[in-house]
């Protein structure tokens, strides 16, 4: 009974393992082709897009946008303090 069983999952196995690899696809079946070309059109400039390494990151650079005064969010105002 047991090497019944294991028989059946290896068998399950190896048939999903040739549909996944479009193996069966000579035969009709495949699984569906999955793409996204909206969110690739949707892109702004991937080009400018650069990896750094580790030692890259910890190290600030004067190059990379730092949070200034200037593109910091202004603090709402405390609605419970009253103006001087």
């Amino acid at each position: 009974m047991l090497r019944q069983a294991v028989l059946v999952l290896l068998l399950a196995n190896a048939a999903y393992f040739a549909w996944a690899q479009h193996l069966l696809a000579p035969w009709g079946i495949a699984p569906a082709q999955q793409s996204e070309p909206q969110r690739l059109a949707q892109q702004i400039k991937p080009q400018a897009i650069r990896v750094l390494t580790a030692e890259e990151a910890r190290r600030p650079d004067a190059t990379t946008p730092a949070a200034t005064p200037a593109t910091t969010p202004a603090a709402p105002p405390d609605p419970e303090r009253k103006p001087e």
